[in-house]
């Protein structure tokens, strides 16, 4: 019997009255759900449970054998108050639960990756001016706690920054996978930032959705088969 609290990163309808749910676990990292949907008020599971980026309390006898489990309980860990009614912190969490899927598949027990995620959604959440490079920070901070986070000190005007081995290079790499002086300028600005501070760092939309696009790029060369997300339109149109 476990006892742990998760992170919904992503649900959908399977059949005619069961959902299928992804769920990132404190206690065993990256597990898969089914559940069946009641209509009953009194269920004990209730599909409002598993929007996006919900934090939740949850119970399960985890069969080892068996690649999907199933809840014997499930409750709010943390009841969110602003993020499910407002639009633009709504398409931030939307993106993120959609780039968090991918980017922690096949995750294992990893606690301060959990506890990453479940404070930035509660920071989010309490946030109530300024968030507009909360997506930003968020995808950045995560390559700590994912194995590749690049090296960002001694940064010097005028070089490059090798996607492969994340480093700067004081020279043009002879490979493709690098970034331009300009888009390296970007990448030094952005590691300075932090939730308690982005708000001080001005960036234009396309600033903020050119620097989006450089770091799914080095995410993609450093985890096989990142797709492209559905929901970053929205996110390009509102940010």
């Amino acid at each position: 019997m476990i006892k742990t609290r998760a992170i919904v990163l992503h649900a959908f309808k399977f059949g005619e009255n069961k959902l299928m749910v992804e769920l990132f676990t404190e206690a065993q990292g990256r597990v898969t759900f089914a559940s069946h949907l009641s209509k009953s008020a009194k269920a004990r599971v209730k599909k409002q449970y598993f929007q996006p980026f919900s934090v939740l309390d949850i119970e399960y006898d985890y069969r080892q054998k068996t690649t999907i489990q199933t809840f014997n309980n499930v409750a709010i860990a943390y009841p969110l108050s602003s993020i499910p009614f407002e639009p633009f912190k709504l398409s931030i969490s939307l993106f993120l639960a959609e780039f968090t899927t991918y980017a922690t598949h096949g995750e294992q027990t990893n606690v301060p990756l959990f506890g990453y995620i479940a404070s930035s959604i509660e920071w989010l959440d309490r946030c109530s001016t300024a968030f507009s490079n909360f997506h930003l920070v968020y995808i950045v901070h995560l390559l700590r706690f994912l194995g590749f986070y690049p090296n960002l000190e001694d940064y010097t005007e005028g070089c490059y920054f090798d996607l492969r081995s994340g480093c700067y290079a004081p020279i043009m790499p002879a490979h493709r996978d690098f970034l331009a002086p300009q888009d390296t300028a970007l990448i030094a600005t952005f590691s300075r930032m932090n939730y308690a501070n982005m708000h001080l760092f001005k960036m234009s939309h396309a600033e903020r959705n050119r620097f989006c696009d450089l770091v799914l790029d080095y995410y993609t060369l450093h985890l096989p088969k990142f797709p492209e997300l559905k929901s970053l339109r929205v996110l390009r149109e509102l940010f």
